[in-house]
């Protein structure tokens, strides 16, 4: 049993607040750096009644993050991933149910929704939203918030991805100083680990669903499935940890090392730490939710049993 969700279909959640190959690497990352102050800025989502009503400053700060547009591209990656998942569990037998079946559980609003349902709001004081909704009123603070969008964005695009990753690369190898302030910013939001631990939940969860689905002739033993899933951690690990380099490599390219510094002491305060917490506790439950979705309907599609 090696089945697990695709790369494509669970990817990191890469906020700490939060979030082309012509000429190469470093002219790509210059070229969309200067079109990120220009991304659209207005999300689809709307409103839901569990921020807009009971707590409006955090859900206005969330929109100040560009936090729901990064939502709907999570969205768009999720339903892009899903003719790879056909592809590796039951190649030619997904069709359009299957795709209306992963956009269904990639809804942009369902996301929303779940996410808001489960942020742990007692984290967060109105003084921390009150500290984190002035710097992202803030020239710095919107640019990071465009930069963190675009990048995620260009991401959906082929080719992007890999040549940020090589640019990273390239300039660990020759000790840029702006890998040692990522370093700093990786580390100081604990984001390797917070991310690796949600996906081998999302992967747990994923199992779950398969199984509980009918995908195996057999109910799978939970600790048959821990197993699994901690066999596939190091990879995990190191695939992350490679996104999230080319990742802030690419939304951060626009910003002087002191203004990425300025973000860096903000998500080291009280009120950074506090957000980061919330966010990954309101992604985790999301993510487990939609792996166990996904699970449960693949379960169907591998059985001969979709409807």
């Amino acid at each position: 049993m090696t089945m697990s969700l695709t790369r494509s279909v669970l990817r990191p959640f890469a906020l700490a607040l939060a979030l082309p190959v012509l000429a190469g690497p470093a002219a790509q990352a210059q070229s969309l750096a200067q079109g990120q102050t220009q991304v659209e800025t207005q999300s689809q989502i709307a409103p839901t009644t569990a921020l807009a009503e009971t707590a409006p400053e955090l859900r206005a700060l969330l929109a100040d993050m560009g936090f729901y547009q990064i939502l709907e591209v999570m969205s768009a990656e999720g339903i892009a991933g899903g003719p790879e998942m056909e592809a590796d569990m039951f190649p030619g037998r997904g069709g359009a149910a299957w795709a209306a079946v992963v956009a269904g559980i990639y809804s942009a609003d369902r996301m929303a929704r779940d996410f808001e349902a489960a942020l742990p709001l007692d984290r967060l004081t109105p003084e921390h939203i009150d500290t984190l909704r002035a710097f992202y009123a803030t020239d710095i603070g919107a640019r990071v918030a465009a930069g963190e969008l675009a990048a995620r964005q260009s991401f959906l695009e082929p080719g992007v991805e890999e040549a940020a990753g090589e640019l990273a690369a390239s300039r660990a190898a020759e000790d840029h100083p702006r890998i040692a302030l990522l370093t700093e910013f990786i580390a100081v939001n604990d984001l390797v680990e917070l991310n690796v631990s949600g996906a081998l939940n999302s992967n747990f969860a994923f199992y779950r669903g398969l199984s509980d689905g009918g995908a195996f002739a057999q109910p799978i033993p939970e600790d048959l499935m821990l197993t699994e899933v901690w066999g596939q951690e190091a990879e995990i690990r190191a695939d992350l940890t490679e996104w999230l380099y080319a990742y802030q490599t690419l939304a951060y390219d626009d910003l002087e090392d002191a203004q990425l510094r300025a973000y860096i002491d903000l998500t080291a305060t009280e009120a950074g730490q506090a957000l980061n917490s919330a966010l990954f506790a309101g992604f985790a439950a999301l993510f487990d939710s939609i792996s166990y979705d996904l699970g449960v309907a693949a379960a169907h599609f591998i059985s001969g049993e979709e409807t």
